[in-house]
């Protein structure tokens, strides 16, 4: 197995924090496992800050591992060792995974990696020039009746050509990639022979319908056979007496006599009950801001070609699907919030200040401004 180190510091955020709608599903997940196995809610929560920002950078590890109670070192741990976890930046509108696994390679995937290489980059791991596409060779993804195939995301593409992956890739790097129908790319439906049915063709005789009246005849008859006792066996023993079926008046009593505490022990803990909500309350306090909130930012109706907003640090994928959601397309957007207006977002982000920790409104202006050559200016490095 090849080494699995962390992306330099050069490119890691600063801090990280689960959305709103992602600390419901982390909520979710934990929940899942029983009290004190919370930790092993670690992979999912790990993949869903992925699917967050794109990435498992240095910060979302740290704070998994806080939200766990678990050493940062065990948390590394299992990011490391498992390939499905993204180390360093990926492609902001494609990660191509290509199976490279033997009944792939034998109908393929060695053009569609070479496709890679010269539509993307000669290595895998590295970014295009705009950052948007990147790629990678992977084992065995399950759809091998449909080989050669590759994973974008979370959808598998099948049946593959180079000139088909040609035409996927440049969806993805358009923006439209959501246009791409995933699963198998010719005439066939799922893992079904090209072309349709070859067998069972015949619906009558794969249902059963139709057999015709002997056969419902046989089972009406059948039904009417009652059960026979001719095997069962017959035994004196006094395990198999009938006063053995029934429970015995002093256990019964005994057990009843048992009982009765847990009724006190029951009524005392109904105070209990009434002091949880204090804390319903508090949570109901803590609710996002209105939409009709006065300070929330004005949005806009969608451009033709809105901003890649992923190219802040900080916004990921879903991050940037709530901005859209809120009207916020374009870098000018963000670069002119004031105070109020980012302390909105944050709140209903539930960001904790992480906007004005990692200054979107700076790294926003700078792209409205020059794009990635003004953000390098600004910064020193290139934008996610």
């Amino acid at each position: 197995m090849s080494v699995r180190r962390l992306a330099d510091e050069a490119v890691q955020p600063a801090s990280f924090a689960f959305s709103r709608s992602m600390s419901g599903e982390v909520k979710r997940w934990i929940k899942k496992y029983p009290k004190g196995r919370e930790q092993s809610a670690v992979i999912p929560l790990l993949m869903l800050a992925q699917e967050q920002e794109g990435w498992v950078t240095r910060a979302a590890i740290e704070h998994v591992a806080n939200m766990l109670n678990m050493p940062l070192i065990r948390v590394l741990e299992v990011a490391t060792f498992y390939t499905q976890f993204q180390l360093a930046p990926v492609g902001t509108r494609a990660h191509v995974q290509v199976c490279g696994t033997t009944p792939c390679m034998l109908r393929g995937a060695g053009e569609l990696i070479d496709l890679c290489k010269s539509k993307i980059h000669p290595e895998p791991f590295h970014l295009n020039e705009g950052g948007t596409l990147s790629w990678e060779e992977v084992e065995c993804q399950g759809a091998c009746v449909n080989a050669p195939m590759v994973m974008i995301f979370k959808d598998s593409y099948e049946d593959l050509t180079p000139e088909r992956l040609s035409e996927i890739i440049d969806a993805f790097e358009a923006g439209k990639g959501d246009t791409v129908k995933p699963g198998p790319q010719i005439d066939r439906i799922y893992s079904a022979p090209k072309g349709g049915l070859t067998a069972l063709t015949d619906e009558k005789a794969v249902t059963g319908k139709g057999r015709g009246k002997a056969a419902g005849t046989a089972r009406a008859s059948a039904a009417k056979v009652p059960p026979s006792n001719a095997a069962k066996p017959k035994t004196d023993a006094i395990e198999t007496a009938k006063a053995v079926a029934s429970p015995s008046p002093v256990k019964t009593d005994e057990a009843a006599a048992r009982k009765a505490p847990a009724r006190k022990t029951h009524a005392k803990s109904a105070p209990a009950v009434a002091k949880a909500s204090p804390a319903k309350a508090a949570a109901a306090k803590a609710a996002k801001p209105s939409l009709e909130d006065k300070n929330r930012p004005q949005g806009i109706a969608r451009p033709v070609t809105p901003d890649d907003l992923k190219m802040i640090s900080g916004v990921g994928p879903k991050i940037e699907g709530i901005l859209h959601d809120l009207g916020i397309f374009t870098f000018a957007q963000v670069a002119a919030w004031k105070k109020a207006e980012r302390e909105w977002v944050d709140g209903y982000l539930s960001f904790h200040g992480r906007i004005e920790r990692e200054d979107w409104v700076k790294q926003a202006k700078a792209l409205a401004k020059g794009g990635e050559a003004e953000y390098i200016k600004v910064f020193g490095k290139k934008p996610r």
